[in-house]
């Protein structure tokens, strides 16, 4: 990583539940410190309310957020992308850092699953943040 702020992008299918709940994570736990952004490669036109409930069950309001189209944009312009059951949607560029997180998509599931997608997204989201922008 550069001396400057990192920049994450999360990227789903429909950009409605795992890479949302995942950029809330990151906006709250790294703060001003990190860029986040989230995308899909097929949005849909609203996030799950099921992972805004159980995001909302952490104190973390994902609301305001809107499913948005996955641009070659967002990939050049973030450090690391994190791809969750997008396979070969996202473009590869050489120099940045590429991760798969094989996640349950929580499209029609119950809040008892959902909670689960949620749980394991912010373990993993921690670890990311300590290794992209540690505390000094």
């Amino acid at each position: 990583m550069s001396t400057e702020k990192p920049s994450v992008l999360f990227v789903c299918v429909h950009n409605a539940g795992r890479s949302q709940m995942a950029a809330g994570y990151l906006r709250a736990l790294g703060g001003a410190g990190v860029e986040v952004r989230s995308a899909g490669s097929e949005p849909k036109d609203q996030i799950n309310p099921v992972a805004i409930e159980a995001m909302a069950e952490e104190g973390i309001d994902i609301t305001g957020n809107t499913p948005k189209i996955l641009t070659v944009d967002a990939v050049k312009e973030s450090d690391v992308v994190i791809t969750m059951g997008c396979g070969d949607a996202c473009p590869i560029f050489p120099g940045k850092r590429y991760e798969d997180w094989e996640l349950e998509d929580p499209a029609g599931k119950d809040i008892e699953t959902v909670r689960r997608v949620r749980d394991d997204i912010r373990g993993r989201v921690e670890a990311l943040l300590a290794e992209i922008a540690p505390v000094a």
